[in-house]
This record gives C-alpha cells, sequence and structure tokens, in this order.
C-alpha cells in the first residue's frame, strides 16, 4: 500500500480516538495523530541513528534519533511500535520498554507519542524507502551533529526527555 494511503488514527488534545483519516489527509491538515519513537541501543549504549530518506513525506532528509512512526488504524501503541521496529531496521523479537508519553507540537506536526526503548546488538536490514543509511553513535555524539546537521525535532525532544529520566 502507498503510505499516504495509509489508514491513521486522529486523536483530540487529550488523546481520545475522534477519527481516522489516510496519512496524506493528516499530514495536509496537521491533524493531531499518534507516533512511536523506539530509542535503540546497543549494549555499549550507543544509540542507532538514522537518516532518512528523501522520499519521506515530513522532514526528508534529516537525522533520526528513533525508529517509529505514526500508529494506524486499529493498532495500539505497542503493535505500531513492534511493526515500526521490524519495517525499519529488520529488528523483531526484541523486548521493548515504555518510557513515557508526550504530547508534542511544532510547525509541522501536532501528536501524541509514546517512548520505548530497546537494546539490540544484531544485524540491522535497513528500509530502503525510509532509511537511507544508519550507525550506532554515542549520545553526546547525536547532540553534537544536531548543532550542524538537520534533525528531526521531535526525536531530539525524546532523546533529550530520555536523558533526563535517567539522571
Amino acid at each position: 500500500m502507498d503510505p499516504a494511503n495509509e489508514l491513521v488514527i486522529i486523536v483530540d488534545r487529550e488523546n481520545n480516538e475522534v477519527g481516522v483519516v489516510p496519512r496524506r489527509k493528516m499530514r495536509s491538515n496537521r491533524l493531531r495523530h499518534r507516533a512511536t519513537y523506539i530509542l535503540v541501543f546497543n549494549a555499549k549504549g550507543e544509540l542507532f541513528l538514522q537518516k532518512r530518506t528523501q522520499s519521506k513525506d515530513v522532514f526528508p532528509g534529516y537525522y533520526d534519533a528513533a525508529a517509529g512512526g505514526v500508529v494506524l488504524a486499529g493498532e495500539s501503541y505497542e503493535e505500531g511500535a513492534v511493526r515500526e521496529l521490524e519495517e525499519e531496521l529488520g529488528i523483531w523479537e526484541t523486548p521493548l520498554t515504555s518510557l513515557f508519553d508526550f504530547y508534542y507540537e511544532d510547525e509541522y506536526i501536532r501528536l501524541w507519542g509514546r517512548a520505548f526503548s530497546c537494546e539490540y546488538d544484531g544485524e540491522l536490514v535497513l528500509q530502503e524507502e525510509e532509511v537511507e543509511s544508519g550507525e550506532f553513535t554515542r549520545v553526546d555524539e547525536v547532540f553534537r551533529l544536531a548543532e550542524t546537521e538537520p534533525f528531526t525535532p521531535d526525536c531530539l525532544y525524546v532523546l533529550q526527555r530520555y536523558l533526563e529520566l535517567q539522571r
């Protein structure tokens, strides 16, 4: 299915489901939706940093500190996170830790997100339609790179909040 036609859950300011629309309508009307964010660490504590393809519908070519994406109609946050991890990075049957829920809004997106983390040291299979490249990186290097390169702002928010909770 063309990603623009995927059906996504639309929610209100309190995260109550209010409808289902195709992704393209959600994007064009900047409708509030749900999304998942999975911080993928290896055993050394490095974070998987990916570069989005130029064909992504929002923030094309930006760096992304988390795997994840839009929660589809009929999915829970957990089901969406498992699906996205399998699709984007080829990671499956890896336990996820639920971290926190949050509301995020900027000039491009409005969403309710749920952040997860996992540890993974196996082979990665990058989804060529969505992930141009990626590598495990020290977290401080992620923030250093973000000073000069474009990053998805919502993922930087998730990473910063995660680090604050670790203190």
